[in-house]
């Protein structure tokens, strides 16, 4: 889905424009948060983007495993996208964000007249969420596909920042290990599967906008039984819970009219999951290339369209560092499923203040409806609001 491809394009910028600069070889590549705060737009970043001489996502196509685990150098962009929600034996709740992308700066690679030169740059974000003591960090870099230093590869599947990866621990791609260490802060887990993988949209193909090609090749496995430790400032935690996993790939961008996107990903008590993002257009209304899936308990999946649910935002957070206003919580109702659900951020504060600035974070889900006992956990993505959202 294209609620990363903004990111992704600043990153092009920023990464064509050091490697130009340096002949392809190597900057500085780690910024925490707060370091580092854009301001640029979802269009800005997004905008007059060459794609000539990149494959583009035209139609479905047959998915072929564990192949298109790894990385399509072919297209322009692609990232493989985990989050989760785990729990320590004492209750202690924590959420986690590990994002690989890996962008191409030219459609053909350079002449290897040296080791370090390529035109494949990765960018990570690792963020975590301590609910219980109310703080969120998150971290962001950038590496050249080259030396070692980052890289993606299907067979054992493997895809690395240096150390934060996604590896195999094994031949086959599950289970899954995702590491990552970044100051007093690390992550050290094991992901299994619970569900088969998803196609979403098309048989795997996600149309963004009435333009040809700008669509991408999307699945998700959306609930990956998760255990591992946890180490914060000191302390080690031994925690399990559920994951989610997203991977994509395209060449191809926002719409002209679109300036923006909420993004759900839910896991429900009663064995389903739900994905919906909702693109958002400059006037002010929904795109109707906003879609997502309901997953039931046995697997089997259902397209919700965009008109088949109705988000409405609950109340308003303005981040006291950088200003920005997002919904403080949502209601989300899918009427032809009964599911009326309300989202709510485990923190406020899960505002990810890098290269540009978005909310992402870990959410609570309760039914709507008092007496009924559905409820959940997930992570929500919200970029920022163009103008200012207005909500009460």
């Amino acid at each position: 889905m294209n609620r990363r491809f903004w990111r992704v394009g600043l990153a092009i910028l920023f990464a064509a424009l050091a490697l130009t600069a340096t002949g392809y070889y190597f900057w500085p590549h780690t910024q925490p948060q707060n370091n580092v705060s854009g301001d640029v737009s979802v269009g800005s970043a997004l905008g007059g983007d060459d794609s000539a001489g990149y494959q583009r996502a035209y139609q479905p196509r047959p998915f072929v495993f564990p192949t298109d685990h790894g990385p399509h150098p072919e297209f322009r962009n692609e990232w493989w996208y985990v989050t989760g929600n785990l729990t320590d034996a004492s209750g202690r709740e924590f959420g986690y964000q590990l994002t690989l992308f890996r962008i191409a700066l030219a459609p053909t690679a350079p002449v290897a007249d040296s080791a370090w030169r390529t035109n494949q740059v990765y960018m990570g974000h690792f963020a975590l969420t301590d609910v219980t003591d109310n703080r969120h960090w998150a971290f962001e870099r950038f590496s050249r596909g080259a030396m070692g230093l980052a890289g993606a590869q299907a067979a054992p599947l493997r895809v690395w920042l240096e150390d934060w990866e996604l590896a195999s621990t094994g031949p086959e791609p599950f289970p899954l290990r995702v590491r990552a260490h970044q100051d007093d802060i690390a992550v050290d887990l094991l992901l299994d599967t619970a569900k088969p993988l998803v196609l979403q949209g098309e048989q795997g193909l996600s149309q963004k906008s009435a333009e040809p090609g700008n669509a991408s090749y999307y699945y998700s496995l959306t609930r990956l039984p998760t255990r591992g430790t946890i180490s914060l400032n000191g302390q080690m935690f031994t925690v399990s819970g559920a994951s989610w996993l997203d991977r994509e790939w395209s060449t191809s961008a926002l719409g002209p009219e679109q300036s923006g996107w909420d993004w759900f990903a839910l896991q429900l008590n009663d064995g389903r999951d739900v994905m919906f993002y909702r693109l958002r257009r400059k006037n002010g209304g929904v795109d109707s290339f906003s879609k997502g899936v309901l997953v039931a308990a046995d697997g089997s999946t259902r397209m919700l369209r965009w008109n088949e649910v109705d988000l409405q935002p609950l109340g308003a957070w303005t981040s006291p560092r950088t200003g920005d206003r997002y919904p403080a919580g949502w209601r989300l109702r899918v009427p032809t499923e009964k599911l009326d659900l309300t989202v709510t951020p485990k923190i406020a504060d899960q505002e990810m203040r890098l290269t540009v600035r978005y909310w992402e974070g870990a959410v609570a889900v309760h039914d709507h409806a008092s007496d009924r006992e559905l409820q959940g956990q997930g992570y929500l993505e919200m970029t920022r609001f163009e103008p200012p959202v207005a909500v009460p």
